[in-house]
């Protein structure tokens, strides 16, 4: 076995291992915990990086790479799976991670027990799930993310958190009661859960089969779509998220994005037929969820004061954009939903590490302690001055607030403007061949919804940098500005490279309309071409 194969397993088992091993390190210890961890995130990164290129890049043009555990044979094994896809994603999470990691360095690691540990746990469980292959260890990999995800919910407790922490525990408990309703129909009706395996039997489902399939199918849609936060079953989202921890919360508008990858996932390969009754009814609810999702979200983060739950409507707005979009059933439009994917998660989660800094600017204590300041200075201090130097400290909060606020709105010229000028023009080159009703009504939503994001952003900053409580400017270590620099590199990047960057979107989107690459490379069709092959 070639040692390139064992690299798809980098991304769950080191996560785990470190997990397990950061658990025995004393909690005094937390520099070596944190420099462990930001360490293995790096190796994850470089690991996720690797497998995207080989990939893409791969001679023998291979686009899904399978790994068999303990080389069982699938059906009947454990299957991981990459594509670019799944790849692409293992690159998202492994960024926003070191991103959220490094934040958390100077206070947020400190605020509990196991800070790295459950991190890492939740890395395991999204990695997991990004690449398995079947639907029982999709199961417990969720479930293993979200348990991760529940301490590092009360992590830093106060009662806000406790609060949201158990909405947020009582809707994935009966998510997860749904969720092995749905696989139980499944394998009722074809005796499998590999998705490959699914992807073959699925289309010689007759009869009462073919009812509990569609049955299980609906029940895993409907749990999923609650997992991405779609309206109505997303009223948990905005509540649990802005009462998370800065670096948590940016990590948590991950594990909905993952919900959607396994929407498109399941989606793209089960229900190929477009001409069958049970795909179009679905096309037609997933569009109609992601709409109301998209305008449910607009008048949230129009009518909402706490600047936290504006950017959770904000990735709400975004999940729903992305399910709308799946509904479209035009795979042509796939890869524009990818371009905006990256550039909407990685622009949320540095809106969430930024509004920490930015709090403290027009936060109740911060005016209060700067009116003191003012009241102990003497009168020729608070004379006005012809002209006042912006502190480097408050240039780089507004010029990362400006970046975050136009790529979640979709102004130019980053990379939320391109993703979304990618997708009304991919709309209107579909003109004849989709509802042109449904063509108008998304494109409307798409620029109502950018307009009420530019009014939001905008009064939420005039409140934070032009506000008259002259409160001081925070102080801004390296360990709070990097990762946010680090994310809006990210998505300056993608604006500047958009032809290589939509290139390889195009690629990812080819994959997901070509199930039959994903049956033949797990199902074991094309294993003796791979056997022979090197990744290079």
């Amino acid at each position: 076995m070639l040692w390139f194969e064992h690299i798809i397993t980098v991304p769950i088992l080191l996560p785990l291992l470190l997990g397990a091993l950061l658990m025995l390190i004393d909690e005094r210890q937390y520099q070596v915990k944190f420099w462990l961890s930001f360490f293995s995130v790096g190796l994850l990164l470089w690991a996720a990086g690797w497998l995207l290129v080989s990939i893409d890049t791969h001679p023998q043009h291979i686009p899904v790479f399978s790994y068999q555990a303990a080389n069982w044979p699938a059906p009947f094994g454990i299957s991981l799976v990459v594509d670019r896809l799944s790849a692409l994603m293992l690159v998202l999470v492994a960024c926003v991670a070191l991103a959220a990691l490094g934040f958390s360095y100077r206070r947020w690691a400190r605020a509990g027990v196991h800070y790295h540990s459950l991190f890492m746990l939740l890395l395991m469980g999204m990695n997991g799930a990004l690449l398995t292959g079947d639907l029982f260890n999709l199961f417990v990999f969720f479930e293993v993310m979200l348990a991760a995800s529940y301490g590092l919910l009360l992590h830093g407790k106060n009662t806000v958190r406790v609060r949201a922490g158990m909405n947020f525990i009582t809707l994935n408990l009966i998510a997860a009661f749904f969720f092995l309703m749905g696989i139980a129909l499944i394998y009722a009706a074809t005796g499998t859960l590999s998705l490959a395996d699914l992807a073959v039997k699925s289309r010689q489902l007759l009869g009462i089969d073919k009812a509990l399939f569609e049955a299980g199918l609906t029940v895993l849609a409907v749990t999923f779509l609650a997992k991405s936060g779609m309206w109505p079953l997303g009223f948990w989202m905005p509540k649990t998220y802005s009462a998370a921890a800065p670096p948590i919360a940016a990590m948590l508008t991950l594990v909905t994005k993952v919900g959607v990858y396994v929407i498109y996932r399941l989606w793209l390969l089960l229900a190929t037929d477009v001409n069958d009754s049970f795909t179009i009814l679905g096309s037609q609810l997933l569009f109609g969820m992601g709409l109301a999702t998209m305008f449910y979200a607009s008048l949230g983060l129009l009518a909402e004061r706490n600047a936290q739950r504006m950017v959770s409507y904000s990735a709400m707005l975004s999940s729903g954009m992305l399910v709308a979009l799946l509904g479209v059933a035009h795979s042509s439009l796939i890869a524009e939903a990818l371009f905006y994917w990256v550039s909407s998660a990685l622009a949320v989660a540095a809106f969430m590490l930024l509004l920490e800094l930015t709090d403290q600017l027009y936060s109740p204590q911060s005016i209060q302690r700067a009116a003191v300041l003012q009241s102990l200075n003497d009168e020729e201090a608070q004379e006005e001055t012809p002209g006042v130097v912006i502190p480097a400290a408050m240039a780089f909060l507004g010029l990362s607030f400006i970046g975050c606020s136009l790529v979640v709105a979709g102004v130019p010229p980053l990379s939320g403007f391109v993703a979304k000028f990618g997708i009304i023009l991919g709309l209107l080159s579909l003109w004849e061949d989709i509802s042109t009703l449904n063509t108008v009504v998304f494109i409307v939503m798409l620029l109502l919804s950018g307009a009420f994001a530019i009014v939001a952003f905008m009064r939420l900053g005039v409140r934070a940098f032009w506000s008259s409580s002259k409160s001081p400017a925070p102080k801004l270590p390296w360990s709070a500005a990097s990762p946010i620099m680090l994310l809006l590199t990210l998505c300056a990047g993608m604006a500047i490279l958009a032809g290589p960057v939509q290139g390889y979107m195009n690629r990812a989107s080819a994959d997901l309309g070509g199930e039959q690459n994903y049956i033949n490379a797990v199902l074991g069709v094309r294993q003796k071409a791979i056997s022979h092959g090197e990744y290079q």
